[in-house]
């Protein structure tokens, strides 16, 4: 940097932090105020405003970690300050890394009411503008005391253990953490603040400009001549002088051909992660009080909200901020978007999940705001699936925006604006805002990176700006309009205008209608671990997810055959807490232990609901009786019983096979493969009988346990770096192996941690199932289960939600070596022609191949399972304590078989008492390539059945749907269970003259099917 300029940049950041800011509050009179402090968890405003107050005074320190206070504040306006605008400053003691990471409070007043918010990039209370002079007010400030876990610092310092850190309450018995710091009655000073935005700005974009950019020296040159018009001793009185000299300068045009942004109010609220879900309450309010107060002295201030989850609570919780987002919906400023009910993890969840994620998203923004949201806003989530396109369009979602793939630490993704195409050749509008944040601040660092950054800059000039403080909320500032105000049109800057999401892909659109094409997955090349950290939540979800479809299945079967009640409301609010706990920092296991502990619990409570419900929809399919009936939800028959039916159970299935010992160990064999386990209890043999062919490498072992080092270079339950493979420790030991009736039990120890495994295989079956019990107590650790296979496969087929992708196995390209981690739902798959084999699975979803060409020519083709993560933070006590997880090898398997192991495998057959009689399903289909996963009436409570179909395995295909019942229609629709157009996907659909309907699905397409039957038959409304 040339030295004139470091000489001025160093007097200009000096005159404005210890002068003009300063001087925008510098008449003051302190305030009074006093606190209560609230024994447990947060109050209802009625009690805060009506508890007993202690007087106390500046310096005063509160704030136990995770504890609230209440702080009553007072004072009377000066006559002297009539006419003048006049606030209240106060600073209860934040941490200034940033709004939403450290105390945050509420304003209220006497009436309860809600004014703003205070955090610690928002420090002010209006009072009067103008002021007349002698008035006397009193607020109220529901201040939380939240740590601040986003400190460096804490991961490094992880031993001391705090006791809030791993609780599930306050942690009312620690220190404070804050300190009343100011308190002050003051007039805000419009022109010294004027002059100090315009002179950020200036100064901010004279850095960025080239040095050779004449308009560098220009700027610099007015700075100078601004801040020696300024008296020092009298900042205010010569704030208007000072501002005229630079005025030239900020009424300059940018060029004509300047990239345009177009700068988006945003607010990103994780609904948890450093915190639990009920501060998250809190943060909204606060978030959107601040947001609707700006709004009302900036009308062109446009602000998008996602996440319908946070608006049903302001709605719930803070009623009166609620109206005010309603009003400024109305005015065009509050924008809801998204189209989701929560920003999900979009790796880890279910197909039909993430359906009811669009659905349940879509409606509450329709019911409550007449608007039909056309984007997917997920700017935070770890990588995104390649089903994706085709169910956003299905949902009525026309483009798709998101940052994090900026954040990968091997490839740099090619574009900013693309057309992103999903496994069935659906293709959505998307685009990746190249300012590289969704946090933006307008800072002229920013907008010179996104110019510079834009990848499209030969065919395209556009880009998305989201600003506002985020992660924690906070929002946009006065100071951030302030600054877009200002480079909206100015020479040196990109154009900024503040406008919706829509307004920019309108633009975009027509700007670039043949932008790049990208196929398949947007896989993240970073946090990789939270595949695997937190297995209980995980498991929690994936046992929500089989069940609501289960209970939907055997409830509306119950509906039409016996006129069962169909449970409408408590399969809304259940699908709406499975949902909200599908949120990218708590499904992944990137939260504290608080908000990971009540996932466990709000699981285990829905699992119980859930199981309630499909026991009594059964027991009114199964009759009185005393025979034993017995459900299959499996969208494919199997041990006689028919697919979402039921058969009266006989003798006929003889269960697992018992083991024969052989060469100091174990066979199982029950004529279709044979496993031999040997003397360490590991698996030596998987031999396929019917194809004659050995599954194991030679000289391997399979369901190997190999325990590695796990100490990534950052975000510890986010990451798994490659290095993890350079230390292995093989598990090959074993305490005890021992045959027990239909398997062999295995038990390991190692650490300070026990594993018992118990092997079988079922008659009939070509899977080897392995029961896993571990009581983990490892830290900084990863386990894996390793199957070496005598495949020769360049690639793996890894099921997706309604599908599945191949990813290659090997590392020709660095794309292909950074994919050294995946998720893979309920199977992977590798084969070559022929013959392949799938490992299966219950709650795992990392996953991991590696090929090795072995001395006799063959490739050794490794599947690796990730089963536990120990990661230190955020939650030192994450996955540890007691798990049962089960996978399973499928030997001599197709995509056929993987596809209907992967659904047996995850839904078990439930047995009920009652009569004889059979009960038929709803619906089938006569191609096991075209699955039926969502069987349910339909939400509008005609008695409709809505049946979710997909086309498994990659082809085209054809099948008869047939249906248990008279029909009168069926109509294709969207996600939202409306009609389709012929050019949106109905034809694929067609009623035949026998009442059956006629399919033709494309490679991966999924249809929804609104089915009418005829007016007998039983319906529930």
């Amino acid at each position: 940097m040339h030295s004139k300029q470091r000489l001025t940049e160093q007097r200009l950041a000096r005159v404005l932090e210890q002068r003009i800011r300063p001087a925008v509050h510098a008449r003051t009179v302190p305030l009074d105020i006093a606190v209560w402090n609230v024994p447990g968890e947060p109050v209802p405003v009625a009690e805060g405003l009506a508890a007993p107050y202690e007087p106390v005074a500046l310096g005063h320190r509160w704030g136990p970690p995770w504890t609230t206070s209440w702080f009553r504040i007072s004072g009377r306006v000066p006559e002297e300050w009539a006419g003048r605008r006049v606030e209240a400053v106060v600073d209860i003691g934040f941490n200034l890394t940033g709004a939403g990471f450290s105390s945050e409070g509420l304003v209220y007043r006497a009436d309860g009411t809600v004014v703003k918010a205070l955090n610690p990039r928002n420090a002010y209370i209006p009072v009067a503008d103008p002021a007349f002079g002698g008035e006397e007010f009193t607020y109220y400030v529901e201040a939380a005391a939240n740590p601040n876990l986003n400190d460096d610092q804490v991961p490094s310092r992880m031993g001391d253990r705090p006791s809030w850190l791993t609780g599930t309450g306050t942690g009312s018995h620690d220190a404070p953490l804050y300190q009343l710091l100011r308190l002050d009655l003051a007039v805000f000073d419009t022109q010294v603040w004027e002059l100090a935005q315009d002179l950020d700005v200036l100064g901010q974009l004279m850095r960025e400009l080239p040095e050779a950019e004449p308009r560098r020296w220009q700027i610099l040159r007015t700075i100078e001549r601004a801040l020696d018009a300024i008296d020092l001793q009298d900042v205010s009185g010569s704030a208007a002088r000072a501002r005229e000299v630079l005025r030239p300068a900020l009424a300059a045009p940018a060029a004509p051909s300047a990239h345009r942004m177009s700068a988006v109010g945003h607010a990103h609220i994780d609904t948890a992660w450093l915190w639990p879900l009920r501060e998250t309450v809190r943060k909204v309010a606060r978030t959107l009080s601040n947001v609707t107060h700006l709004m009302d002295d900036h009308p062109g201030f446009r602000f998008a909200m996602s996440q319908a989850q946070q608006l049903a609570w302001l709605k719930e919780h803070r009623p009166e901020v609620y109206g005010r987002v309603r009003e400024k919906a109305r005015t065009g400023q509050f924008l809801p978007v998204g189209s989701l009910w929560v920003e999900p993890d979009t790796n880890i969840i279910g197909g039909e999940a993430l359906a009811r994620q669009l659905i349940h998203g879509k409606r509450f923004y329709l019911d409550e705001f007449g608007v039909e949201t056309k984007e997917m806003w997920l700017p935070d989530t770890f990588g995104y699936n390649a089903a994706m396109p085709q169910l956003m369009k299905l949902a009525g979602v026309r483009w798709f925006l998101t940052q994090k793939i900026s954040w990968n630490t091997t490839n740099k993704f090619p574009h900013h604006t693309f057309w992103w195409e999903g496994i069935d050749g659906t293709r959505i509008f998307s685009h990746f805002p190249p300012v590289d944040t969704y946090n933006a601040e307008i800072t002229g660092a920013e907008l010179a990176h996104a110019v510079r950054n834009f990848q499209d800059k030969e065919a395209a000039n556009s880009s998305l700006l989201p600003f506002g403080y985020g992660d924690g909320g906070g929002g946009p500032t006065p100071e951030m309009l302030a600054r877009a105000a200002r480079v909206e049109d100015l020479e040196g800057s990109p154009k900024v205008a503040v406008e919706s999401p829509a307004d920019f892909f309108e633009r975009a659109h027509a700007e670039y209608p043949d932008a790049p094409v990208w196929l398949g997955e947007l896989y993240l090349e970073f946090h990789r671990g939270t595949l695997t950290s937190q297995l209980r939540t995980k498991q929690g979800n994936r046992r929500g997810e089989h069940l609501l479809r289960e209970a939907e299945l055997w409830s509306a079967t119950a509906a039409v055959r016996t006129g069962f009640p169909y449970p409408h409301e408590a399969l809304d609010r259940l699908w709406k807490t499975v949902l909200l706990h599908q949120f990218h920092d708590i499904l992944p296991g990137s939260s504290i232990g608080w908000v990971h502990r009540e996932a466990e619990a709000t699981h285990a409570a829905v699992t119980a609901e859930l199981h309630g419900i499909v026991d009594a929809a059964q027991r009114a399919l199964a009759g009185k009786g005393e025979e034993t009936l017995v459900f299959n939800a499996s969208p494919f028959t199997r041990d006689g019983i028919p697919a979402f039916g039921a058969s009266p159970s006989t003798d006929s299935w003889a269960g697992p096979v018992a083991p024969v010992p052989a060469e100091g160990g174990h066979v199982l064999d029950n004529g279709l493969v044979r496993v031999r386990i040997d003397d360490r209890g590991l698996v030596t043999s998987a031999y396929d009988i019917t194809a004659a062919r050995e599954a194991l490498a030679p000289g391997t072992t399979a369901n190997l346990l190999q325990l590695h080092q796990d100490f990534p270079n950052e975000y510890d339950a986010w990451d798994i770096d490659s290095f993890y493979r350079n230390t292995v420790h093989d598990l090959r030991d074993a305490e005890s192996v021992r045959a027990e009736a239909g398997g062999v039990r295995v038990v390991r120890t190692v650490g300070a941690s026990r594993i018992e495994q118990f092997l079988s295989l079922g008659e009939g079956s070509r899977r080897l199932d392995i029961a896993t019990d571990i009581d983990w107590h490892e830290q900084e650790k990863l386990l894996k289960a390793a199957f070496p296979l005598d495949v020769r496969a360049d690639h793996s087929s890894a099921e997706i939600p309604f599908g599945h992708v191949r990813r290659p196995t090997h590392t020709n390209t660095s794309w292909d070596a950074a994919k050294f981690e995946f998720c893979a739902h309920r199977f992977l798959h590798v084969g070559e022609r022929g013959w392949g084999a799938a490992v299966v699975n219950d709650s795992t979803y990392g996953h991991e191949v590696t090929r090795d060409v072995r001395t006799d020519g063959g490739t050794t083709t490794t599947v690796r399972l990730s089963l536990l993560h120990a990661p230190r933070f955020p939650d030192p006590d994450a996955d540890q304590g007691r798990h049962h997880l089960r996978y399973g090898l499928v030997i001599g398997a197709d995509i056929t078989d993987a596809v209907r192991e992967g659904y047996g495998f995850n839904v078990p057959e439930r047995a009920v008492p009652g009569s004889s009689a059979e009960v038929a399903p709803l619906v089938a289909t006569d191609d096991d390539a075209v699955v039926i996963d969502t069987v349910k009436l339909a939400d509008d409570r005609t008695g409709d059945i809505v049946v979710r179909l997909y086309e498994a395995h990659g082809g085209r295909a054809t099948a008869l749907l047939t249906t248990g019942f008279p029909l009168e229609s069926a109509t294709v629709t969207d996600l939202l269970e409306r009609p389709l157009a012929p050019d949106q996907g109905s034809g694929a659909a067609r009623e035949t003259a026998s009442g059956q309907v006629t399919l033709t699905l494309r490679p991966f397409q999924i249809l929804t099917l609104r089915l009418r039957p005829e007016p007998t038959a039983h319906s529930a409304r």
